[in-house]
């Protein structure tokens, strides 16, 4: 019934989101929304390097403000950075494989290998930025302890996300996986879970959304930054400073060695960006550089 009920939340909730969203549609694809106030559309042919511009599909958070700290410093080498913002996982990479996007920066390489096996993708990761602690969070329990038996649980749906969610799970000592199932673990692997958790897959962008719902969720700190929730102060367990989940910039194979794509990478990576994701995150996102 708790799934049922959630699904059907989880349905309204699209539903006005895509209302919302239809004046925001682009040539990059559904979601997307350029944030230089200018049309997200292609370079008429042009590479990166030959035209001096870059297309960037990002995260709103913290993706693009860290974007937006590049984006100044590559203005004083001539190279305007177009930050088109996403609201999903799934069209930055459609829309950098169909040559609209230059380069995109908001998933991880767990991610990344996944959906471009899934979908036949040729891209190519070009540089680690930052990673952001995936963490548990809830508006009914003040801890993981205070958790009852049957407690409604609401991880990613997507395979990756997924995986690290029931990690973190295992982590936290709420259930053992089968020790062969790795980062790709399924909700099939669980071996224990001696309170019984009901655990629902959900799109990632969704689960800030209902935690009045669930006992407690699993959420990707650039959603729970969205969302308004602190990862310090609001997370009940988060994975280490040492987690292999880098968020990372990709290109399309072939264009990495592009010269503004370097320049991208080389602004991205820079002394700059490393305070400011320190001043502005206070340890909920951490530099990888």
């Amino acid at each position: 019934m708790f799934n049922q009920l959630l699904q059907k939340k989880v349905t309204r909730l699209i539903g006005g989101l895509l209302v919302l969203s239809v004046a925001a549609l682009g040539a990059a694809g559904c979601g997307a929304k350029d944030t230089t106030g200018k049309a997200a559309g292609g370079n008429n042919g042009q590479t990166a390097a030959q035209s001096k511009t870059i297309r960037f599909g990002v995260s709103p958070v913290p993706h693009a403000e860290i974007a937006k700290i590049a984006k100044d410093l590559l203005a004083k080498d001539g190279i305007e950075l177009k930050i088109v913002e996403f609201n999903d996982y799934v069209q930055p990479n459609l829309a950098l494989a169909d040559g609209e996007l230059d380069a995109n920066f908001f998933q991880h390489k767990p991610y990344l290998d996944t959906f471009a096996d899934e979908h036949k993708l040729d891209l190519k990761t070009v540089a680690g930025v930052h990673v952001e602690p995936m963490g548990v969070y809830s508006h009914k329990v003040k801890s993981l302890a205070d958790l009852k038996e049957k407690a409604r649980v609401a991880i990613p749906n997507d395979p990756t996300n997924g995986g690290r969610a029931l990690l973190l799970l295992q982590s936290a000592g709420l259930i053992k996986l089968d020790p062969n199932a790795g980062v790709k673990a399924t909700t099939k692997d669980i071996k224990e879970n001696s309170k019984g958790l009901v655990i629902t897959e959900l799109e990632a962008a969704m689960l800030p959304k209902i935690l009045d719902d669930a006992d407690i969720a699993v959420i990707n700190t650039n959603f729970a930054l969205g969302a308004g929730l602190n990862p310090l102060k609001d997370a009940l367990t988060m994975e280490g400073k040492d987690s292999p989940y880098v968020n990372i910039v990709v290109v399309k194979n072939g264009n990495e060695n592009n010269e503004a794509i370097q320049k991208l990478v080389k602004a991205l990576t820079s002394p700059e960006v490393k305070k400011f994701i320190g001043e502005k995150y206070q340890g909920a996102v951490v530099p990888a550089f």
